[in-house]
């Protein structure tokens, strides 16, 4: 008996060629290093954000996991070249978690982010010492989310994408780098309402 054919895959964004979403793809080059920390449940999730982002981004990492090896975190962390970043992690502190404070005589920032959902990021947070320690970055009064693919659980959370962008231009004091790929975003998720309509 002869197995169904495969439905043809984008070989660019990995998806189904239908719901390929390249062409929401943003080239973006940005100053300040990434590194995004991606939960293993966020990779195949249709609805994530991090595809679109790493097809638009000059400069990035990615690495997969809950709990990481010291040894591999800090090595994440530090970057190709150790000593010359200074990482920091996009994520709300309580009031006695150190803030990032930009240094002019200091090395430059590289951007930490867990893609993940609040709960899962939480967990990766208690999981990794490493990622505790890290100063902290809050986004200053961003605009509400145009992520409506996926519920929020809290006013001002916003998909990894979003974060991402308006962490970068907080950093480097260029919102307007950012614009396009912020519209692009809302074609990929008109896109993706458009497929779930049909769904429907």
């Amino acid at each position: 008996m002869s197995s169904a054919p495969s439905r043809p895959v984008c070989p660019t964004c990995l998806r189904p060629a239908r719901a390929c979403i390249c062409a929401w793809a943003m080239p973006t080059a940005n100053q300040v290093d990434l590194l995004l920390l991606q939960h293993p449940l966020e990779t195949g999730h249709a609805k994530n954000s991090l595809t679109l982002l790493r097809l638009s981004l000059a400069r990035y990492a990615v690495a997969v996991g809950e709990a990481f090896a010291p040894a591999q975190l800090q090595q994440l962390l530090d970057g190709p070249e150790p000593g010359k970043t200074q990482p920091v992690l996009l994520y709300p502190g309580a009031p006695d978690t150190p803030s990032f404070l930009p240094d002019p005589d200091g090395p430059p920032p590289r951007l930490v982010v867990l893609d993940a959902t609040w709960r899962k990021s939480r967990k990766m947070l208690a999981l990794n010492p490493a990622l505790q320690a890290l100063p902290r970055l809050s986004l200053s009064a961003p605009p509400p989310s145009q992520y409506r693919i996926r519920k929020a659980h809290k006013p001002g959370q916003l998909s990894t994408l979003e974060a991402v962008c308006h962490a970068l231009a907080q950093l480097e004091g260029d919102a307007a780098r950012y614009r396009p790929l912020l519209q692009a975003f809302d074609g990929f998720v008109a896109q993706q309402l458009a497929f779930r309509d049909t769904a429907d």
